[in-house]
């Protein structure tokens, strides 16, 4: 049997990354992909045009988007941060841009560029990628895991990373082994939970308007009638509910809160106006179109897909003439544009999941090395340990910081 210095279990970005840079440092390394192809996750990340990283480079400010075990993250940063991973992308071929919120993607808008690149990095370093080649064990004595088998047979290393992602998008091969394989050896688990989701809402029409974009508005979550949280920015009705980047970063908020409880979104389609304003702004449109149908007079104040939608719910009749639309008409009108409520009934699981929360205690693993404070030739990168952060490619600069950690120190510590 061949023993190698290094054996990656994973192939997704902090799995590849971190066999690259294992082969860099001078170690024989062989990385395990039960997929046919590495990276099947990458693809479909940023609506497949793969959000990199975020362009807040200060590691401080940007380990507080990770919550209470944020900070766990900041030895990861120091050592291989945001302006380093846009140096390595650049470098191999990438060029990058920062877009609104912050985002960096590849110039492209193709996450296949972002996928060949790590790709080929891996093999140009020397690394043995072995595809199609499933895990199905780690062999433990002593303390130490001594083989590796596969359904393509066994293998031996001095040190073994896993990097096999979370239990989100199964279809990419995300299936938590590296859950149950840490856990037999003696780490503790945190539940691991679908997080940045889309919410399920109780409302049937959302699905008549699942095709267009709302910007800049402001939802308001409340559960059991108090408010819990509010965010700002972009989001979009589903088919069964609503979507898009601020539902995605409440939904863990959500998810918890419905274990409480009633839980409701209050939506403001126009929070930069207060609603003493904007009742002056509708008093004006009803004046120019005095003499209008009212079901012809919203067209400067909602996209027209949503006019329909409106004209039910507020329940004033289409024809009715705006100068006879009452007092009492309006300010439900009112309330409709700036307190929208939307009846939350559940959230979506793992197959829509963009990541997972949980995982791998904190507790086990040495965050300044990505070892295994239980078994000491082991390290873990990426998504599989207990850290999330929101969307805008904070989860992505986690799976290069943790991945960049794992592959030099597992390689370093060959003879340890």
């Amino acid at each position: 049997m061949k023993q190698y210095d290094v054996i990656v279990i994973g192939g997704g970005p902090a799995g590849l990354f971190a066999a690259g840079l294992a082969a860099h440092q001078g170690a024989q390394v062989l990385l395990l992909e039960k997929n046919a192809r590495c990276g099947a996750k990458i693809l479909i990340t940023g609506k497949g045009r793969c959000n990199v990283t975020h362009s807040e480079d200060d590691p401080r400010k940007f380990v507080e988007n990770f919550g209470r075990n944020g900070r766990a993250l900041l030895t990861a940063l120091y050592a291989f941060g945001v302006k380093d991973v846009v140096a390595f992308f650049e470098e191999h071929g990438v060029p990058l841009q920062i877009e609104r919120g912050g985002r960096i993607f590849p110039k492209s808008g193709e996450a296949k560029d972002v996928q060949k690149a790590l790709i080929a990095f891996a093999r140009d370093a020397g690394v043995e990628i072995r595809t199609s080649c499933e895990v199905t064990k780690l062999l433990i004595d002593d303390g130490l895991i001594k083989e590796v088998e596969t359904t393509s047979g066994t293998f031996a290393a001095i040190n073994t990373i896993i990097a096999t992602g979370g239990l989100s998008y199964p279809e990419t091969g995300c299936t938590g082994d590296g859950y149950g394989w840490a856990k037999s050896c003696g780490h503790r688990l945190v539940t691991p939970e679908p997080s940045l989701v889309p919410v399920n809402l109780r409302e049937a029409w959302t699905s008549e308007v699942s095709h267009f974009n709302l910007k800049n508005v402001r939802i308001t979550l409340f559960s059991e009638g108090k408010k819990v949280d509010e965010r700002f920015g972009e989001a979009f009705f589903t088919r069964s509910g609503i979507g898009g980047p601020i539902v995605l970063d409440m939904s863990s908020r959500i998810r918890d809160a419905l274990k409480q409880g009633e839980v409701s979104l209050l939506l403001d389609l126009k929070p930069a106006v207060a609603s003493d304003l904007f009742d002056k702004r509708l008093q004006r449109e009803l004046a120019e179109h005095s003499n209008q149908d009212f079901g012809n007079s919203l067209g400067k104040l909602l996209p027209r897909d949503m006019i329909p939608v409106f004209l039910r719910l507020v329940g004033i009749d289409p024809k009715k003439k705006c100068h006879s639309v009452t007092r009492v008409e309006r300010q439900r009108l009112l309330k409709l544009f700036k307190e929208f409520e939307l009846e939350v009934t559940g959230c979506e699981g793992f197959r829509r999941a963009i990541i997972t929360s949980g995982g791998i205690s904190l507790k086990d693993v040495d965050m300044r090395s990505m070892r295994s404070k239980i078994v000491a030739n082991l390290f873990f990168a990426g998504e599989m340990i207990d850290l999330d952060g929101p969307t805008g490619g904070f989860n992505l600069q986690e799976c290069w910081s943790t991945g960049y950690l794992a592959g030099i120190n597992a390689a370093k510590m060959q003879d340890d």
